[in-house]
């Protein structure tokens, strides 16, 4: 598949460079980097959560866990669930199964990045598949996306949702 058409239109569409790397099957945000031989802090890991039942995407580095409580409080949201891949498939048909871009606004939802995925001036991402990542700008990605910066990790003893 290599990367998503809906992404793929939309970059070309707003003049965005990009590279596409082609590497080796890697399911996790962790494989990923260790595949393309990236850093683990420059690939965005996306995480889809319900907040007060609407979805929201949080964009973390591979390297960094979800806080739960981070994330309802940067949403200002009264109840905030992780959402299992399985249970958003619909979502992102463009894509395989936990391969989607961290282009919430593509899929209507809001987006959160923590703010170590700001600081370096490059980002990386899976493109719709399992096999392909894309590296791009952080400065264009924050301009297409306009993400909420918020710190939405920590570690998963502090979150209590994580101990059930």
């Amino acid at each position: 598949m290599a990367i998503c058409t809906r992404l793929k239109r939309y970059l070309d569409d707003h003049g965005v460079k990009y590279v596409t790397i082609d590497h080796s099957p890697a399911f996790s945000a962790q494989e990923v980097a260790r595949s393309a031989h990236v850093q683990a802090r420059v690939v965005v890991k996306p995480v889809i959560v319900n907040a007060d039942g609407k979805p929201a995407m949080v964009a973390v580095a591979a390297s960094q866990r979800v806080n739960l409580r981070r994330v309802r409080e940067a949403l200002d949201a009264r109840q905030i669930e992780l959402v299992r891949e399985n249970d958003f498939a619909e979502l992102f048909r463009d894509c395989d199964l936990g391969a989607m871009p961290p282009f919430g606004n593509l899929y209507g939802m809001p987006v959160i990045i923590d703010p170590l995925l700001c600081r370096d001036q490059e980002i990386v991402f899976n493109g719709g598949d399992h096999l392909t990542v894309v590296r791009m700008a952080f400065e264009d990605y924050d301009r297409l996306v306009r993400p909420v910066k918020a710190e939405v990790t920590g570690d998963w003893e502090d979150d209590h949702y994580w101990q059930h």
